[in-house]
């Protein structure tokens, strides 16, 4: 009887090395603190020359793995990106934490440093992913600026996603061995993570090289003035609250359907409306034909105030 005998496969990270897919770790260890250091020097003046912002960015060091397991590791209250710079790499992942975003949303509507505090862990607005959208473009453009691929090309970003949402990677694809480039960002005391995902046969072929520095953008204001453009343009739900006559609870307890509460006010019926839990107008109660209205009488607050009660 003839057996047949089956040519045992290669192991993975050793074809993985042999074909420039996976570096030894000094090697990606070394570039990617070159990358590092490419971030603390230069995307601070980045972010400067565009919001007149001070940021602080420090590199913390680099994982190795799947890449599919480096992204999985990020863990939530993180915004991410799928990107890819033409003749370096298809398969990048760029990662911030949501704090910094919420942050610079606050200063970028006029909050001062005093003022902004610790944001809670949730996920970015509509309007605060715009501005994610920015983010990430500036990192991004520091990463093209720091490897030598040629052609130049800019970075192709998809939108971004919340880590929460991310699909889970299809099981018939085949993951790649990366490194993640980890990095802190610190905005008025406020620290977070920013971490760009690579595969190694992208790093492994490059060489960093801190770009030259360019000078300050002559439109300081211009992520202010588009953000405040975005947000007046944007879709508000808004909920108006009329006080209602005092009633015991026993005669509470007893209503039923077709009962009828009076309105407090006796005169013109006050109504306060508010949008994301924040009061904004007084008004008046009405009807105007078939549909019920209010009038604004006052304002709580500028307009400039307005637009912060509602990014809040």
């Amino acid at each position: 009887m003839n057996a047949t005998l089956k040519k045992p496969l290669m192991d993975e990270a050793l074809l993985a090395k042999l074909t420039g897919r996976l570096g030894d770790k000094a090697t990606i260890e070394k570039i990617c603190s070159a990358f590092g250091d490419v971030y603390t020097a230069f995307l601070p003046d980045v972010i400067k020359s565009e919001t007149n912002l001070d940021v602080e960015v420090a590199y913390l060091g680099c994982d190795s793995g799947h890449k599919n397991d480096l992204v999985a590791d990020l863990g939530g209250n993180t915004t991410l990106v799928e990107a890819t710079l033409r003749n370096w790499s298809q398969n990048i992942t760029l990662a911030c934490g949501n704090s910094f975003v919420i942050t610079l949303m606050e200063h970028l509507l006029g909050a001062s440093a005093e003022t902004v505090e610790q944001p809670a862990d949730r996920l970015l607005s509509v309007i605060e992913l715009e501005l994610a959208v920015m983010v990430f473009d500036k990192i991004a453009n520091v990463l093209r600026s720091a490897v030598n691929a040629p052609g130049g090309f800019e970075p192709a970003l998809e939108f971004p996603y919340a880590f929460e949402t991310r699909a889970k990677p299809a099981e018939d694809k085949p993951d790649e061995f990366a490194a993640a480039i980890n990095m802190s960002i610190t905005l008025s005391g406020i620290t977070s993570d920013v971490s760009l995902i690579v595969p190694q046969a992208a790093l492994l072929k490059t060489s960093v090289t801190a770009p030259k520095p360019k000078g300050q953008s002559a439109k300081s204001s211009e992520w202010s003035d588009q953000l405040s453009e975005q947000v007046r343009r944007s879709q508000v739900t808004l909920n108006a609250k009329i006080r209602l006559q005092d009633l015991t609870l026993r005669t509470i307890s007893k209503l039923a359907a077709g009962d009828v509460i009076p309105f407090y006010d006796r005169g013109d019926v006050r109504v306060e409306v508010s949008a994301n839990s924040k009061e904004l107008y007084i008004c008046e109660f009405g009807r105007s034909g078939e549909n019920y209205t209010v009038r604004v009488k006052d304002t709580i607050n500028s307009d400039d105030d307005l637009i912060r009660h509602l990014m809040n």
